[in-house]
């Protein structure tokens, strides 16, 4: 019986150093905002449900821009009237580089100080001329959006992690885009999707990262470098096989301005509270 008194005490104090493990302040304190592109399938059927939705979730920024079916105006009265800002809205790499000045006037209309592109054109394969292409045109655009007053920022997609010299392309056009005019967007998905190590590049390029896509992925689903999975491999955060604490801890240390959640799946609207919950519940 004694015995048995000292092993209920040991599994106690154990329970209690777990507790204690788990407290501290919290890891996330920046604001939550979400990827409009979260809710591509459920705006046509209701804009105004969609946005009481992210509102009651308690999400204050949204990347954009506005959907198809909806004026920019309008779209940004009714933000405006839940308490939701635009601090970035992603514009195709056509139109960064056909039309800036037409993105400029997107950002002034939103109040919107990064401009975010997801996808740089190529094959089958990203090549290193289309890593130059795309170093060439960044560098271009990205300096007359600085001269009024936004921030060009590339979202990595995963293709650009093949090797190339002694890293990857992205290492290559990290490298050569001019940090004055190109900074970049982390979606931690396809970071880890193409086979980088997301806390690591945030830390190794500490000072060109400024938003983050939160995003987990399956358990089971293999590395590669297409840039594409099935949406079905979307799930909430912490369910995945992505490190999230140590990647918040590093975007944290770096200085990352901006968090937009982004699920892709028909499932976001139970899997986005069980992010939220879960990256509220993270300690440091």
């Amino acid at each position: 019986m004694k015995k048995l008194s000292i092993s209920i005490c040991l599994l106690f104090m154990l329970w209690q150093g777990n507790v204690f493990a788990q407290s501290g302040s919290p890891l996330f304190t920046s604001a939550i905002g979400v990827q409009a592109y979260t809710y591509r399938n459920s705006f046509p059927s209701g804009i105004i449900p969609v946005l009481d939705s992210v509102k009651a979730l308690g999400i204050t920024e949204m990347e954009g821009p506005n959907p198809r079916n909806i004026g920019a105006e309008e779209f940004k009265k009714l933000l405006n009237e839940r308490g939701i800002s635009m601090p970035s809205i992603g514009v195709d790499y056509g139109l960064i580089n056909a039309d800036p000045y037409q993105v400029v006037s997107m950002c002034k209309l939103f109040g919107s100080t990064f401009v975010m592109v997801a996808w740089i054109p190529h094959g089958k394969t990203f090549t290193i001329d289309d890593a130059k292409k795309a170093v060439a045109d960044f560098n271009r655009a990205g300096k007359i959006l600085k001269d009024n007053g936004i921030t060009l920022c590339y979202h990595d997609h995963g293709y650009e992690f093949g090797p190339y010299g002694d890293g990857t392309f992205l290492d290559y056009i990290i490298q050569n885009t001019n940090p004055e005019y190109v900074s970049f967007e982390m979606d931690i998905m396809w970071t880890f999707h193409g086979g980088g190590d997301p806390a690591k590049l945030l830390y190794k390029y500490k000072d060109r990262w400024k938003m983050l896509h939160l995003k987990d992925i399956r358990k089971g689903i293999a590395n590669d470098l297409t840039g594409g999975t099935s949406t079905d491999n979307d799930v909430a955060l912490g369910t995945g096989q992505l490190d999230i604490p140590g990647i918040l801890k590093a975007a944290k240390a770096v200085g990352v301005q901006h968090y937009f959640i982004e699920d892709e799946s028909a499932n976001h609207a139970n899997q986005i509270p069980v992010t939220i919950g879960y990256i509220k519940s993270l300690k440091e």
